[in-house]
């Protein structure tokens, strides 16, 4: 299967000179997890996340109208393209343990988004048609928690519950 008989389209789309608050705008009205960013050519300049949203105004302590999109987005953005089969979208997803890959086509520009949702939906009605696949591992990789040496791990002895 290729990832254009997959993917979610039309894509929804910020531009590079836009706010945090008008991606934000953009995925409440889209029901939306995350944006890819373009520039002026509508080419993939990157991509931002509800989550990008929330910490660049925690961090920086201002409006989402008065942060830009390109002080927060992710500029190196893993992404597939139109004609890729799902298998390489699946392995970016697990290097990357990303939940979403914007599609491009030859010129750069994003046509459509390919989510962990779709790859549920996919692994579901494979399940149901007896194809084997390794969704199972892919969605078990991009959902794996990441431990670095600056975060603290959360687990059951040092949670909340760990003071009762």
């Amino acid at each position: 299967m290729h990832v254009k008989e997959l993917m979610q389209r039309p894509v929804v789309v910020c531009a590079t000179d836009d706010t945090l608050n008008d991606a934000a705008r953009l995925m409440w009205e889209n029901d939306l997890g995350s944006i890819p960013v373009v520039d002026r050519d509508g080419r993939l300049a990157g991509i931002i996340t509800d989550r990008d949203i929330c910490m660049a105004g925690y961090t920086q302590g201002l409006p989402p109208a008065a942060i830009s999109v390109t002080t927060t987005m992710t500029a190196n953005v893993l992404c597939c393209h139109i004609d890729d089969v799902v298998d390489t979208a699946e392995q970016l997803m697990r290097e990357g343990q990303v939940r979403r890959l914007p599609v491009i086509d030859n010129d750069g520009r994003p046509i459509g988004v390919i989510a962990l949702n779709d790859l549920a939906r996919l692994a579901a009605s494979a399940r149901r048609s007896g194809i084997e696949r390794e969704l199972i591992q892919t969605l078990a990789a991009i959902c794996a928690p990441r431990l670095s040496a600056d975060r603290p791990r959360h687990d059951a002895l040092s949670g909340p519950a760990a003071l009762a």
